[in-house]
């Protein structure tokens, strides 16, 4: 029977209880979660104020679906990046992405043309998805079995917070001193919490152990990185084929459904700022709690069954933002992040529980390289398909009906629901696991 605490109080009540956990292990939560924060607050900035910054620095409204795609290409950097988890440990790369994404947010309050504002946010968003994907594997490797998919969840919806944040400040966007440029200068707040953070946050005790049973022969820098990710592709080709898949076709079918949802709201419903922030906060709210609901359900019947319903869902609520009326707008935004927040937790489950500690960095960086390339090609594909402005909508709609395919992929992937990382990853090799239903093996003390 499964014991449950008083939440701490960065907590909020409304995402449930908190498991009976080891404090150090909240602690990581914590501290994992202040850096995918700001990752969602700076993402936010970039969906909420489009047409702010369009108007700033002269982007046409048709140019957008590039600029979006583009900057999501930072991402792609960050496959070369994660993988040194495997080498450097998880600690230390966290850290460095931390650092580099809160300077890179800084500095784009300063851009001055359209290229400058590109070229910072390109290498921003490279950090901002090298931190997201190793804080991740962090706390994959620290939660145990039976609150695994509880911990992704939280870690989800505190995240998601950033959101929330990031929708507070710009229903003032039109009275900021500098405008949208104040939003993204508030970007620096992760380089102020360094200190406490590099005094708190550990090393997980799974890499401990498999850099003692390694030694020194693990580290080699960025080649060594390069031939974690080849072991992968050789030794779990299958699985790693089905977890990128599942992240390129959730990316490429969802992306464009947020980045247009302020433009949408502003321009075809005459919405103004503070209506769409409300919005947000409110109806995003409600949302958020799909990463939790995601999370312990996955715990209870498995991570299949949650992503096969809710990459499902999705479409049907993207269907109904964009081509309903201005009421249901806010109901349709709440189920699109309620499903989009649980899809990502089952993403994120997948991704690092299914592959060993020497491979684990280099499994985040795969699916982060598919997902980032979703997020690319998705406002590009918008784009391409609707020249005019009011095409918009109606192509978003048919993009987002791509993720019926992600379900699909999942049901190929094998279960993981309770299950310990070590026995998960001395499975078979294969896409699809009909063992996955056995009972949690033991803990055996070694990493393989």
């Amino acid at each position: 029977m499964r014991s449950w605490r008083q939440n701490p109080w960065w907590i909020p009540p409304f995402l449930g209880s908190v498991p009976d956990l080891d404090p150090r292990l909240l602690r990581t939560l914590g501290l994992v979660t202040l850096g995918m924060f700001f990752e969602a607050y700076d993402l936010s900035l970039l969906a909420s104020a489009l047409k702010q910054i369009g108007e700033g620095l002269g982007i046409a409204a048709s140019d957008f679906g590039f600029y979006l795609g583009a900057i999501r290409s930072g991402g792609l950097a960050a496959f070369a990046i994660v993988p040194l988890a495997d080498r450097w440990g998880r600690r230390r790369v966290f850290l460095g992405s931390l650092v580099a994404m809160s300077v890179g947010t800084l500095a784009t309050a300063f851009a001055q043309t359209p290229l400058q504002f590109l070229a910072l946010q390109i290498a921003t968003r490279a950090f901002l998805a090298s931190a997201a994907a190793v804080g991740v594997v962090m706390l994959t490797e620290e939660m145990p079995a039976a609150h695994r998919g509880w911990g992704i969840g939280m870690l989800g919806a505190l995240a998601a917070c950033g959101h929330g944040l990031g929708a507070l400040f710009f229903a003032a966007v039109n009275v900021l001193p500098f405008g949208w440029r104040a939003l993204y200068a508030i970007g620096i707040l992760p380089l102020l919490f360094l200190p406490r953070i590099r005094r708190t946050l550990q090393e997980t005790a799974r890499f401990r152990e498999h850099q003692r049973l390694q030694g020194d022969a693990q580290r080699t820098g960025l080649a060594a990185s390069l031939r974690s990710l080849g072991a992968l592709a050789r030794s779990h080709p299958g699985r790693a084929a089905g977890v990128g898949m599942t992240g390129f076709v959730e990316a490429f079918g969802s992306i464009s459904v947020f980045s247009f949802a302020s433009w949408f709201a502003q321009t075809r419903h005459g919405w103004a700022p503070w209506q769409f922030s409300t919005m947000v906060l409110t109806a995003g709210a409600v949302g958020i709690v799909g990463n939790i609901v995601a999370g312990r359900l996955g715990d209870r019947f498995g991570r299949r069954a949650v992503g096969i319903t809710t990459f499902a869902i999705y479409p049907l609520a993207a269907m109904g933002f964009y081509a309903g009326p201005s009421w249901t707008l806010p109901l349709c935004f709440a189920l699109i992040v309620f499903t989009s927040s649980a899809g990502d937790v089952v993403v994120r489950a997948f991704a690092t529980e299914l592959f060993p500690t020497s491979q684990r960095g280099a499994s985040a960086a795969w699916q982060t390289l598919l997902q980032t390339l979703g997020f690319i090609l998705g406002p590009w594909v918008v784009g391409a398909l609707a020249p005019r402005s009011e095409d918009l909508p109606q192509t978003i709609r048919l993009v987002s009906a791509t993720l019926f395919a992600a379900s699909l992929f999942v049901w190929l992937l094998p279960e993981t629901r309770g299950r310990e990382l070590e026995a998960i990853s001395h499975d078979e090799p294969r896409l699809s696991d009909t063992r996955s239903t056995r009972a949690p093996s033991p803990r055996t003390g070694s990493t393989p």
